[in-house]
């Protein structure tokens, strides 16, 4: 199924951010590492996991938002198009809260 525009600009946003020292600094949209100055480069970096752990949860609180406004958004592609590849759906499911419909719940757990 095919995302919708806004869906494909959130997945191609954190797909194109560098997320490796997320934690440890704040970054203008799109940031990458290679592009810094020697003055702005992180002395700590992310391993891969820790990564791929930050960018998954980045496309899950996206995802939650999408999936409540767009009855036809599909998880599954939104991740890949993240760049979040390789999830089952039970695993992708997990990551978001759904009423016992399996329909997306509120934004911010209100409603």
């Amino acid at each position: 199924m095919a995302l919708s525009r806004l869906a494909r600009e959130f997945a191609a946003e954190i797909d194109n951010h560098d997320w490796n020292d997320a934690p440890y600094r704040l970054d203008r949209a799109g940031h990458k590492r290679e592009h810094d100055g020697a003055g702005k480069q992180s002395v700590r970096v992310l391993d891969l996991q820790e990564t791929r752990f930050v960018k998954t949860n980045v496309m899950w609180v996206v995802a939650q938002v999408l999936g409540h406004a767009d009855p036809n958004f599909d998880i599954k592609d939104f991740a890949d198009a993240c760049g979040v590849a390789g999830m089952t759906e039970g695993t992708l499911r997990y990551g978001t809260r759904r009423d016992a419909e399996g329909k997306y719940t509120a934004p911010g757990g209100i409603g």
